[in-house]
C-alpha cells in the first residue's frame, strides 16, 4: 500500500513510520513539527522535505495535502494537538488543529479520491469509564461531590443510591461523553470522518488509544503524559506526586503496540468496515494498572524516592477508564504483546523528547 502518515514526526507518528517500510509500504510523511510537541527537536529550517524525509506540510493547507496525496492508498492521520488544554482559551487552536485540519485533510482526499483514513482518536471520548452498582447493575455514575472528594472519598456513586461503584471494561459502543477541550475535539474528528465517509462511500477505522507511553514521549512539554511527568519529577530527585489516593485506573499500552494497532487496520480496513461507515477500537494492554501502580513501577526501576499521595484533586478529573480489547482482537487480529510491568520498567531510562525552548 501507499501510506499518507500525518504527524509523521510525532511521538506515535514516528513509530508508526518506522513499522511501515520493513512491512512492504511506500510512506509518505508529513509533519508541521509544532514546537509544543517537538521541543528542541525541531528542524532547523522550513525546508521540504526535512532532512528525515517527512514533508514539512500542515495539515491545514489544502494545497500541501493535496500534492501528497497522488496514488495514495490509505491515509493514517495522527496529526494532532494533544493534551487537555490549559483553559478555555485553547479552544480555538485545538480547534483548528484538529478539527479544522480534518476537515481540509478529509475534502482533499475526497478530490483525490483515497477512500480509506484510519484516524487517531482517544479514550477521553467516553468521559468518564463504564461502572456498575451492587444494587442497581450497569449506570452512569453521579458527577463527584466537592464534598466527598476533599473528604478522601474519590470513588464515583450510584446516581439512585449513593453507594460507591465499582468500575467495569468500556466497550466501544459505549456512550460519548467528552470532558477536556481535547476530547471535543477528537469527537469532532471522528464525527467528521463518518460525515465524510457517508458521503463519499469512503472507510473510516478510528483507534481510540488509552495511556501511550514509551520512547519518544514528550519531556515537561504540554504534551507530556503522566509517565513522563513521573520520571521527570525523578530524574531531579523528587518523588513522584500522585493524585487522590492513588487508586485512579487506566491503561498503559506502550507505543510500540500502538504502532502495530495502526499497521493491523490499514491492512484489515476493507474487511473490518463497510463502506460508507466509521467503525471503532479500543487501543490497549487490557491489563488495567492503577496510577500509584505505575509510579511505583517507575520509581523502583529508577531507584528514586518513593512515590507520595498527596490527596490532591481535580474535580473534573476522570476517576477510572479501563477498555475492552475484545473488538480489536476479534477483528484486526491486534493485541498488545507489552505489558505494564516490563512496559513501563523500560520506559524508566528510554530516550525522551527534549523541552520545549
Amino acid at each position: 500500500m501507499k501510506v499518507l502518515l500525518t504527524g509523521a514526526a510525532g511521538f506515535i507518528g514516528s513509530h508508526i513510520a518506522e513499522g511501515l517500510s520493513p512491512s512492504g509500504h511506500e510512506v509518505v510523511a508529513l509533519d508541521i513539527f509544532l514546537p509544543a510537541a517537538h521541543g528542541s527537536d525541531l528542524p532547523e529550517s522550513d525546508s521540504r522535505p526535512t532532512e528525515s524525509g517527512i514533508q514539512r506540510v500542515d495539515v491545514r493547507d489544502a494545497a500541501g495535502v493535496s500534492d501528497l496525496l497522488e496514488g495514495v492508498d490509505v491515509v493514517c492521520h495522527q496529526a494532532a494537538m494533544v493534551g487537555n488544554g490549559i483553559d478555555a482559551a485553547d479552544l480555538p487552536e485545538y480547534v483548528t488543529h484538529n478539527d479544522f485540519g480534518t476537515a481540509v485533510l478529509l475534502a482533499a482526499m475526497h478530490e483525490a479520491r483515497v477512500p480509506r483514513l484510519v484516524l487517531a482518536s482517544s479514550m477521553v471520548v467516553y468521559g468518564e469509564g463504564a461502572y456498575s452498582c451492587s444494587e442497581h447493575g450497569s449506570v452512569a455514575p453521579a458527577a463527584r461531590r466537592r464534598a466527598d472528594l476533599g473528604a478522601g472519598q474519590f470513588e464515583p456513586r450510584c446516581p439512585n443510591c449513593s453507594r460507591p461503584l465499582s468500575w467495569t471494561t468500556v466497550s466501544e459502543d459505549a456512550p460519548i461523553a467528552p470532558r477536556s477541550i481535547y476530547a471535543a475535539t477528537k469527537v469532532a474528528q471522528e464525527h467528521l470522518g463518518l460525515a465524510w465517509a457517508i458521503q463519499t462511500g469512503g472507510r473510516v477505522l478510528a483507534l481510540r488509544y488509552h495511556n501511550v507511553y514509551g520512547p519518544r514521549m514528550p519531556r515537561d512539554t504540554p504534551y507530556a503524559g503522566v509517565a513522563a511527568i513521573f520520571r521527570s519529577a525523578l530524574e531531579h530527585g523528587r518523588p513522584p506526586a500522585v493524585y487522590e489516593d492513588g487508586g485512579q485506573t487506566r491503561d498503559f499500552v506502550h507505543v510500540q503496540d500502538v504502532a502495530g494497532a495502526n499497521l493491523a487496520a490499514m491492512e484489515k480496513i476493507d474487511d473490518a468496515v463497510g463502506a460508507g461507515t466509521l467503525r471503532a477500537y479500543n487501543v490497549c494492554s487490557g491489563q488495567p494498572t492503577t496510577i500509584g501502580e505505575m509510579a511505583r513501577i517507575l520509581a523502583a526501576a529508577k531507584d528514586g524516592p518513593e512515590p507520595v499521595v498527596t490527596g490532591e484533586y481535580r474535580a473534573a478529573d476522570v476517576r477510572h477508564v479501563v477498555a475492552s480489547p475484545e473488538r480489536a482482537k476479534r477483528e484486526l487480529g491486534f493485541t498488545a504483546t507489552i505489558g505494564p510491568d516490563s512496559g513501563i520498567a523500560a520506559f524508566a531510562s528510554a530516550p525522551l523528547r527534549g523541552s520545549a525552548s
